[in-house]
């Protein structure tokens, strides 16, 4: 019953394009496993002489042993070579066997022996039996052949699709990877071009609105009525501009791009330390160097979210960044002594849940570049480690080139 239910999924599967469940799968699979498929893979001389052979064998040691081997012990003996031949050779040696049994057995056992004449009823009710059982078994062994060989048929056809489904699989999440990388690429470029147009336009514009005030309140004396206006008017430009260039700074941090990464994280932890009263411990060595321009960006950008991270959900005082270049691999660790994720979402990100954008985020920049990111977090803090590439910064400065040339050229 178990064989049929999984041969009628196994069809549907193929009538519908859908693959086969696991557990139907597996199933029929160990059962096509320990069951006879088919003739066993001899020559034809080989696949009819073993059953006649052993038909033969069991006829002299019967024959042999007059006293002991009657001819109810002759049918007992000769039905498993029946048996085999049904099962593993096929009709024509099963069909040979059952032959030379009936003539060894009248010639040599059935009264008249040593001739070929009608045996009393008796005998040939037994011999008519072991016919008629030897066919039976006949035809069920060659039903099972057929019905296996079927099973393992469809078998082959539901690996096939499986393993068509995996191709388009893999070119489906490549071309997934390939445009995670593109949206990060696009979004680094239009934050570089948003703060560079806030401080070319903008800022230039509430520089001289700056000078206008400061050229009116040249003339306090004259404008007293209005001073206390132009000093909170002054006061506000003033706290406009500071916003401006931290938002500017913050989308993109010109540090990056003319200093390198030891400026510009030094830059942002130096701010972050001030507005969020964490303090931050920097183990950055001095002869880094410069990394091309996409290593720098992720690496500044992982440093970032973590930061955020600990001061939006740790609830820890204090925070620390190592980083390291050795064996052609960076390495970057941010480090703090709050209360770690939540149980739950722990247990989401070990069992491959979806975790937070900002974890997404960083994981999809360090796996563009080749590296991985590992987050280690329990009831005395959380640690993210990671590990990227080292790759030098070319000599113009310019960034490595896209993983893929047609997608970048879209």
């Amino acid at each position: 019953m178990r064989i049929d239910q999984n041969w009628e999924r196994g069809q549907d599967a193929l009538a519908t394009d859908e693959a086969l469940p696991p557990l139907g799968f597996g199933i029929s699979g160990r059962i096509m496993d320990g069951l006879p498929s088919g003739r066993v893979s001899l020559n034809p001389l080989a696949l009819y002489g073993l059953p006649a052979a052993a038909t033969v064998g069991v006829l002299l040691a019967c024959y042999s042993l007059p006293g002991l081997a009657g001819i109810t012990t002759l049918y007992i003996l000769l039905f498993p070579v029946i048996v085999c031949s049904a099962l593993y050779c096929g009709i024509g040696p099963s069909v040979l066997a059952i032959g030379i049994a009936v003539v060894g057995a009248k010639y040599w056992f059935v009264p008249p022996i040593h001739s070929f004449h009608v045996p009393d009823a008796t005998q040939s009710i037994s011999m008519l039996a072991f016919v008629f059982a030897s066919s039976a078994v006949m035809a069920m062994g060659e039903g099972r052949r057929r019905y296996n060989r079927q099973l393992q048929k469809g078998q082959a056809e539901l690996e096939v699709r499986v393993q068509e489904r995996t191709v388009e699989l893999d070119a489906a999440n490549k071309s997934l990877r390939d445009l995670s990388a593109r949206l990060l690429q696009l979004q680094d470029d239009e934050r570089r071009r948003i703060a560079r147009e806030l401080h070319d336009s903008v800022g230039q514009l509430l520089v001289g609105l700056t000078m206008n005030l400061s050229a009116v309140r040249a003339d306090i004396d004259r404008l007293n009525k209005t001073a206390a206006v132009l000093t909170d008017s002054e006061a506000l430009v003033q706290e406009m501009s500071k916003e401006v260039r931290t938002i500017s700074h913050l989308l993109h941090p010109p540090l990056l791009d003319e200093a390198g990464l030891s400026s510009a994280v030094r830059w942002y932890i130096e701010g972050f330390a001030q507005r969020s009263k964490i303090k931050v411990d920097l183990d950055f060595p001095d002869d880094f160097g410069r990394l091309s321009r996409e290593l720098e960006t992720a690496i500044f950008r992982v440093v970032q979210e973590c930061l955020t991270n600990v001061h939006r959900h740790s609830g820890s005082s204090t925070a620390k960044i190592r980083l390291r270049q050795f064996d052609s691999q960076v390495v970057v660790e941010v480090e703090d002594d709050g209360s770690g994720m939540d149980p739950e979402k722990r247990e989401e990100m070990s069992s491959g849940g979806m975790p937070g954008v900002g974890i997404r985020g960083m994981r999809e920049r360090v796996r563009q570049l080749g590296g991985d990111l590992v987050i280690t977090s329990n009831g005395a803090g959380t640690v993210v480690l990671a590990r990227l590439p080292a790759v030098e910064a070319s000599s113009n400065g310019d960034a490595l080139p896209f993983p893929d040339d047609s997608i970048a050229a879209a």
